[in-house]
């Protein structure tokens, strides 16, 4: 899930293939633009962009994951007064360091007040990351020691999709960082686990809007330690 928390004179902007548009800081369920592709855009945009990890979305921020499946939120929604208040002390602070470690005692503090997944929830979802989508649901379901019916209801309620779909969705941004870097669409496929080099290009046209050889250029692709970590902590900044 992304969270984007804008302080600057100029305020960002999302547009929608429907036309719709929203500005300023925002939260982006998982799976943001599946079904018609969405562009940032914005001058003198100045903004902390986290990637937070699903397992503390909830508790961080005080909404459930499920409700935000695919959908952009205004912050002053979700946050009231609060979103206010955190976009005054980052223009405050005159250094990125110091942003980051404002918006980290943000992030701690919510997710300390905040109700935690299910451990078992947790642990299908650090499984599926771990294994970059190559797992199966099932497989997941037998060595908890549940159903197929309860792994999806409480995983779906709780990180706010199903488990199948957040198979497709860490697949899906692991290929798409490896074709960022320069490789092959045809290796990318093979190695991901994609059935041939059409369902990877199916997959990153339902997700982004263009196609394997245009994604490389999207700028919030950026691929460094934090952007794209090789091991997941609880939010990721940039």
């Amino acid at each position: 899930m992304t969270l984007l928390l804008e302080f600057g004179t100029g305020s960002p902007v999302l547009d929608y293939a429907a036309g719709r548009q929203q500005r300023g800081s925002v939260v982006a369920g998982p799976g943001i633009g599946s079904g018609g592709a969405v562009w940032a855009r914005g001058e003198n945009v100045e903004c902390v962009q986290v990637r937070l990890s699903p397992v503390i979305a909830r508790a961080v921020l005080g909404a459930s994951p499920a409700d935000l499946d695919g959908a952009v939120v205004a912050l002053d929604d979700l946050w009231g007064r609060e979103a206010s208040r955190i976009r005054e002390r980052l223009g405050d602070v005159s250094s990125w360091q110091d942003r980051f470690a404002l918006t980290d005692a943000l992030l701690a503090r919510r997710h300390e007040a905040g109700p935690p997944v299910d451990p078992e929830v947790a642990w299908a979802w650090h499984r599926i990351v771990g294994g970059r989508g190559l797992v199966r649901v099932d497989r997941l379901a037998a060595e908890l020691g549940w159903s197929r019916k309860r792994l999806w209801s409480r995983f779906r309620s709780q990180l706010g999709l199903p488990p199948k779909r957040a198979v497709k969705l860490v697949r899906f941004d692991h290929a798409v960082h490896r074709l960022v870097t320069g490789e092959g669409a045809a290796r990318v496929a093979a190695d991901a686990g994609y059935a041939d080099q059409s369902h990877l290009h199916r997959d990153v046209m339902a997700f982004t809007g263009v196609t394997p050889a245009t994604v490389a250029a999207e700028p919030f692709l950026a691929v460094d330690d934090i952007a794209w970590p090789s091991h997941e902590t609880p939010a990721h900044r940039r």
